[in-house]
């Protein structure tokens, strides 16, 4: 009996140490920034928002007017936007627009124009209380794209 009693503590033993084992080798996978931002439905919301911030910024709003105009080129542009930063920020969409380089050729975008635009950007996550670190990390996504949008 005694021999039986050890026998099933050892196995015990064995299957906490295997057991435990496995779990520190399983790795732990932090959500992505498209989950933490809430995913396609949130990160459509903070779009129609910017859009629309966009839309009232005296600042920027003459270089969408034609687009604001034109139903077709209005969507598109929401999609486009839905799907960049989808895409970026980690999530399952695919951006299907043009290079921001091309997209922004010949519109000779501002340093204010292109401040004004994430101004814009922020108060539709600020709208929808969207935390400081996701804000951050878009931005960081984001902001290397100044180059190929500013003075071209």
């Amino acid at each position: 009996m005694k021999n039986v009693l050890k026998m099933l503590g050892a196995i015990a033993l064995v299957a906490i140490v295997v057991f435990t084992a496995c779990k520190k080798d399983e790795e732990v996978v932090p959500p992505t920034l498209y989950e933490r931002l809430g995913g396609v439905s949130a990160i459509s919301a903070v779009v129609d928002q910017f859009i629309v911030n966009v839309v009232g910024d005296p600042v920027i709003n003459a270089q969408f007017a034609a687009t604001a105009a034109d139903p077709y080129r209005a969507q598109l542009l929401r999609n486009n936007l839905i799907d960049q930063i989808c895409a970026g920020s980690g999530g399952p969409c695919q951006y299907k627009g043009k290079n921001m380089k091309e997209a922004h050729k010949g519109m000779a975008i501002t340093e204010e124009q292109f401040n004004a635009l994430v101004g814009d950007l922020v108060a539709a996550l600020d709208k929808f209380n969207v935390p400081q670190q996701e804000k951050d990390d878009l931005l960081a996504i984001l902001g290397p794209m100044k180059s190929d949008i500013v003075g071209q």
